[in-house]
């Protein structure tokens, strides 16, 4: 009848009465308030007891904190009050089973159904022995303990006792989380092709330490006004450049060579008369990983082909305002072709990205180090290297290919000069 969005995801409603109905009191796609009627309906026949303690006002079918009307009061007694909600522990006298006991909240069935359980096991302890998600949480805990297991007799128990358990508490996951397991989730049937290189960074360190000390001067010396505006570069201002801009300009350059690591895989299993495809995109939309104290999120530089590195360090700079901010629009979020991820600025030498459903590839980058290492002459010098791990789609993308656009991006950020004279 309605599609509500309990925990990140949508799910149906039915109605419970069979009628006609006569005045809906919101329209389509507008938000409805909790308690709230969604409808008039005309119920053909009697209204029987039953029926008539569901359609009671809400406030005196409040349930606990656990009702799916106030998840985040559980969630926060659940952290308050860890004592009270301890897997293995046994769990408190419930109340007996009422007329309502297989009733249940929309959101509460659908947490039934994903946890594989029967609402006719579980006793509730809300009104008349409604089943809340607290009961359904604590039920699937007992449920998947160990400690279920083990016999009561204290006799022919063995190792640590109940009151030794390790008391863990089961919260729901953020919003965020959420759409993480699901795109995740997705994104590991994809069969991944590794690949990694060690690059030296030590020529990029070079000219990236050069660009900072002239825009600090050019910065200074606007600042003093002691240069004419005239011959001051209009450039956009960048306070430090850091090896990233370097890496998502070499990535884009590098595309134009090998334009599949850009494309985006159209397939719908359930259509099996619908071969797959592969849909070229045009435009280089970047996608750079960013931690944020809400959880990982990836926005994209459109149309980085077109950007200069400053202007790319500009937009880095501003796409990572917006993030702490949770500013971030719908526009920043979507329409990424191809993703680098910067773990090596949080730490890590390697790793093993995991490529985004709509994409066919993604660059990780390890942290630069500085090691000890011979040069050409057999002499032995200070070098600074990363790492760049790549993983690619290996339903389209062979082995030979992605190797050949990895050691593209190395001479690229080996010998910066490539950079400039692939520049339009």
């Amino acid at each position: 009848m309605v599609r509500m969005l309990p925990d990140a995801h949508y799910m149906q409603i039915s109605s419970r009465f069979d009628g006609v109905i006569k005045k809906l009191h919101y329209e389509a796609e507008d938000m409805a308030q909790v308690g709230k009627p969604l409808c008039d309906i005309d119920i053909q026949g009697d209204i029987t007891p039953e029926d008539e303690a569901l359609i009671t006002p809400a406030a005196e079918q409040a349930g606990g904190p656990g009702d799916a009307q106030q998840p985040q009061e559980a969630v926060r007694q659940l952290v308050d009050n860890p004592a009270e909600h301890r897997i293995g522990d046994p769990l408190p006298k419930q109340a007996e089973s009422g007329k309502h006991a297989s009733l249940a909240t929309p959101a509460v069935r659908g947490l039934l159904k994903e946890l594989s359980l029967k609402i006719e096991e579980i006793q509730g302890t809300g009104k008349d022995g409604r089943v809340l998600k607290e009961d359904v949480h604590n039920f699937a805990a007992m449920r998947d303990s160990p400690s279920s297991t083990v016999t009561n007799n204290p006799i022919e128990r063995s190792g640590p006792s109940a009151s030794d358990s390790q008391g863990d508490n089961v919260i729901a996951l953020t919003p965020i989380q959420s759409q993480m397991f699901k795109t995740m989730t997705r994104s590991l049937s994809i069969p991944h092709f590794l690949y990694a290189d060690e690059i030296n960074l030590s020529f990029l360190e070079t000219v990236r330490v050069r660009l900072n000390s002239v825009s600090s001067t050019v910065q200074k010396a606007t600042a003093d006004k002691s240069v004419a505006t005239s011959s001051v570069i209009n450039t956009p201002v960048v306070s430090k450049l850091s090896y990233l801009p370097f890496i998502i300009k070499a990535v884009s350059i590098a595309l134009k060579d090998f334009p599949l690591l850009n494309c985006r895989v159209e397939y719908d299993p359930n259509q099996k008369d619908v071969p797959p495809r592969l849909a070229v995109r045009r435009k280089h939309n970047i996608g750079v990983a960013i931690d944020t104290p809400q959880g990982l999120l990836v926005p994209n530089i459109k149309n980085v082909g077109s950007l200069s590195i400053l202007e790319i360090a500009e937009h880095l700079k501003r796409l990572q305002r917006l993030a702490q901010a949770s500013k971030l629009t719908a526009s920043d979020l979507t329409g990424g072709t191809i993703t680098v991820s910067n773990v090596g600025s949080i730490g890590g030498t390697y790793v093993s990205p995991v490529i985004v459903q709509s994409e066919v590839a993604i660059l990780g980058v390890g942290k630069a180090r500085t090691v000890p290492a011979f040069n050409e002459r057999g002499e032995l010098e200070k070098r600074i290297v990363g790492n760049f791990s790549w993983s690619a789609d290996h339903r389209v993308v062979d082995g030979a290919t992605m190797a050949r656009m990895g050691e593209r991006v190395r001479m690229l950020i080996e010998e910066p000069g490539l950079i400039l004279t692939s520049l339009r």
